[in-house]
This record gives structure tokens, sequence and C-alpha cells, in this order.
């Protein structure tokens, strides 16, 4: 079964070493709601980091 994930929302914010613990928290919380969370760093930009909710 193919299951497609929704983006709802994405924000670039500057990095933080302890910004994945926010997102492992939401995640664990909140995924009987069907959301996900997630954080990469920036392909442009070494000092921010990408933040994104989705709908799974």
């Amino acid at each position: 079964m193919d299951k497609k994930m929704e983006v709802l929302s994405t924000v670039r914010v500057q990095k933080a070493s302890d910004l994945y613990k926010i997102v492992d928290s939401l995640n664990r919380t909140l995924k009987e709601q069907d959301l996900m969370f997630g954080l990469s760093l920036d392909d442009k930009n070494e000092e921010q980091m990408v933040f994104t909710i989705y709908r799974t």
C-alpha cells in the first residue's frame, strides 16, 4: 500500500544543536494524529535547518 505524505508547513530556522529533541518529542506525541515532523540541514545555508510538518 502506497501512502503519500502531505507537506503541511516548512520553515527555515537558525541551526541549534538540541532542536532534534523537540522534533523527536513531537513525533512521539502526535503520531496518533497522523502527523510527522522532519528536520534537516539547509542545502544552501549551513547555519540553518529546515523544519517540516507532514500529514501521513
